[in-house]
């Protein structure tokens, strides 16, 4: 509009509008801006005084109307012979004073920060949950308990019982911390806030072992992955029954399965190795079996691999349970491939 202003005393306005393809009326427009008039609101004869409107909202607020909503409380100033204003008034007084939300104090569930869990190496952090296996009729239910190493993904320890109960928990937790030669400092084991995580016997138990307990935040599905995965793998595996007939049946299965996992099934987050492997410190021998095996192949069949001599998946280095930002730069959620 400028250039157009510049050039009227040379070329004209229409010629310098066709030129710079600008409509004229655009240009006149903008050099005669419109000035916005603000009027003030019109006055509603009908509108409650302030006086009224003070003790509308005094009276909503009141102990006795503070959890009704207006439709509430205008029914039951009529059943008592009484009228004050109209329901949609009632919310105009409401919303002026940015009250037609929730008006008594709520209660509010506090900030917990979500656990930042990192191992390293096997037998540093440990994760434990508890799940329900059908029974043989119908609300029956075995429960199995399953302790995972996190970095190692090997199931170190389960049992199965008719029910959940703390007792069991600390009975499964102490052997398998004996058997593993757990020195006190050295571990963490991570769980929801379940009745048995959270229980007395199994805090005091850990404090005893010299082991630091940790939890998932209250409401979140998603801050025990490595357990759910690993009872995600189990009911998902071929062959899982729809129900068990009895303790024994469950125990026969789970005893082929922990075997097959823990020896023969190849993790995806493990670099494909069993945890068996990783667990056990293998990891670095299956690696070095593996590369030697793709070079010899790369040398036998070149031409079979464009980009050079293949590589095997990386072995894991860390585990986190929630990484932090800082040290990810994309999440804070650890997301698992199986």
């Amino acid at each position: 509009m400028a250039v157009v202003a510049q050039q009227r005393t040379l070329v004209g306005i229409a010629p310098a509008c066709a030129a710079l393809s600008v409509a004229r009326a655009t240009f006149y427009r903008w050099q005669k801006p419109k000035v916005e008039v603000v009027r003030p609101p019109r006055p509603v004869p009908r509108a409650l005084p302030p006086d009224e409107r003070k003790m509308v909202l005094s009276m909503l607020n009141d102990d006795r109307f503070s959890d009704l909503a207006p439709a509430e409380v205008y029914a039951t100033l009529l059943d008592e012979g009484k009228f004050v204003c109209s329901i949609p008034t009632m919310y105009r007084i409401l919303r002026e004073n940015q009250q037609v939300r929730e008006r008594r104090n709520q209660l509010h569930h506090p900030h917990y920060k979500a656990p930042e869990l990192l191992a390293t190496g096997p037998n540093q952090l440990w994760s434990w949950d508890i799940t329900k296996l059908k029974g043989p009729a119908k609300w029956t239910y075995f429960y199995l308990y399953v302790i995972l190493d996190v970095f190692s993904r090997y199931v170190v320890g389960w049992m199965v019982a008719y029910r959940e109960a703390a007792v069991l928990a600390e009975r499964l937790i102490e052997s398998v911390c004996k058997r593993e030669g757990i020195e006190k400092g050295k571990l963490t084991i991570h769980a929801d806030r379940g009745s048995s995580m959270t229980s007395k016997p199994v805090a005091l138990l850990l404090s005893d072992l010299g082991v630091t307990k940790s939890h998932s935040r209250p409401h979140v599905s998603n801050d025990n992955p490595y357990s759910e995965s690993q009872f995600k793998t189990l009911k998902y595996k071929p062959g899982f029954p729809d129900r068990f007939g009895s303790l024994q049946d469950a125990r026969s299965f789970l005893i082929d399965f922990f075997e097959w996992y823990n020896t023969m099934h190849h993790h995806g987050g493990l670099g494909l190795l069993t945890p068996y492997d990783v667990h056990f410190g293998l990891a670095a021998k299956r690696h070095a079996e593996r590369e030697a095996v793709l070079v010899k192949a790369f040398e036998t069949m070149p031409e079979r691999f464009v980009r050079g001599v293949p590589k095997p998946p990386a072995l894991p280095a860390e585990v986190w349970i929630n990484k932090p930002k800082a040290a990810d730069g994309l999440t804070d959620e650890l997301h698992i491939k199986f």
